[in-house]
């Protein structure tokens, strides 16, 4: 089963305030920022979710532009996946607003289907007053297809009878991974549904599209043999911020990186892993974007290392223009135990370790800004 919130944000703002019911409401608030979600009412004007505001604004003027509340959207998140759990014990959460559900092995329990889902949607909506769309079907790539099939507030069940002939009408474009680009290739080859992938031999996809061509011949087979995987492991972390005016200060932008590197660094920690990678991510004012890494030889988790990097990734690409946008990450994660230095002083840390997790219990404990690093203030 997968299961897709409908308009997520936008959704959660709708329900938290009765009054923008039946608006056209968008998540993103800032002008030079992009468009999180839009409620369906904003979405028949042809505003989409990672648009920029300004666009938006152009397209619905008329909407209700509301900034971001995330812990908000994790509270409900967090219900809804509740709920999954209690009729499966193997739920793998894709994402803040979707989830796959492993039901092998239940069908005694919950019974029928179709009852199932109902059931499913109707506790949905009396937990969080949202409504979702639910697709099941043999395999993940089917569930997920069918749950977006008949949004919002759909239901879709495959049966393994049926899947050759649902493929048989699915258009190409709606098999996760093939875009707008892909899907253009695919119609000059006289592909308009999955099944006409098939016209070709699977050895004719892997020469064209590498290793997709194989994954997708496999899909317009009807096959996924991927699990529902309860416990994968994050594969990054990163924070990035669109600037309120194009700025080409190296001091705003550096103050920018530090409060990244907090966020990142606290979320490291929060999860319990260290990365080994740093990638700053820039983005200037005629949109090009610019991306740089560098691998340490040591597992880190410090907020101090991850600026620091950040910084240098940073001063490494000298002047080049206005910059629009900066975020920076940590990836290639390491969970085993980091070799560590003894201090005959008693002390067995690292002193910025130990400010990162004073720092840490206080944001916990008050709020994100209750202190602040000396080198905010600081010209660097």
């Amino acid at each position: 089963m997968h299961l897709d919130m409908d308009a997520f944000f936008a959704s959660v703002e709708q329900a938290d305030n009765p009054g923008l019911t039946g608006k056209p409401v968008i998540v993103g608030g800032e002008m030079r920022g992009v468009v999180c979600a839009a409620s369906y009412e904003a979405r028949r004007f042809g505003v989409h979710s990672a648009m920029p505001v300004f666009q938006a604004k152009r397209l619905c003027p008329h909407a209700v532009f509301l900034p971001v509340r995330m812990s908000r959207y994790k509270e409900a998140s967090r219900a809804v996946m509740e709920i999954l759990r209690g009729i499966s014990p193997v739920v793998e959460q894709v994402s803040i607003d979707e989830a796959f559900v492993d039901l092998t092995g239940t069908e005694r329990l919950h019974g029928a289907p179709h009852a199932l889902c109902l059931r499913i949607k109707s506790l949905v909506r009396r937990t969080v007053s949202l409504s979702c769309s639910i697709g099941m079907a043999p395999n993940k790539f089917l569930a997920k297809v069918a749950s977006d099939y008949k949004k919002p507030d759909g239901l879709m069940i495959i049966e393994q009878k049926e899947v050759e002939e649902f493929l048989r009408r699915l258009p190409v474009g709606k098999i996760p991974g093939v875009g707008k680009k892909t899907g253009e290739e695919l119609r000059k080859l006289g592909v308009v549904y999955a099944a006409d992938i098939l016209k070709f031999p699977a050895g004719y996809w892997d020469s064209r599209l590498g290793k997709w061509g194989g994954a997708l011949y496999a899909r317009a087979s009807g096959i996924d043999d991927s699990p529902v995987e309860p416990c994968s492991a994050p594969k990054s972390v990163s924070a990035e911020h669109t600037l309120a005016r194009d700025t080409d200060n190296c001091f705003e932008l550096k103050k920018v990186l530090l409060s990244q590197a907090e966020e990142v660094g606290r979320e490291l920690r929060k999860i319990g892993f260290k990365a080994r990678t740093v990638t700053l991510k820039i983005k200037m004012s005629d949109f090009k974007t610019i991306t740089r890494s560098r691998t340490l030889p040591e597992p880190f988790d410090s907020t101090d290392t991850l600026f620091a990097v950040g910084r240098k990734l940073f001063a490494d690409l000298g002047p080049a223009g206005k910059v629009r946008l900066i975020g920076i990450g940590a990836s290639n994660f390491f969970s085993g135990p980091s070799q560590l230095r003894l201090d005959l002083s008693g002390r067995d840390t690292p002193r910025s370790a130990r400010l990162d997790r004073a720092l840490d219990r206080l944001r916990s404990r008050f709020t994100e800004d209750v202190v602040v690093r000396g080198p905010m203030f600081d010209t660097f």
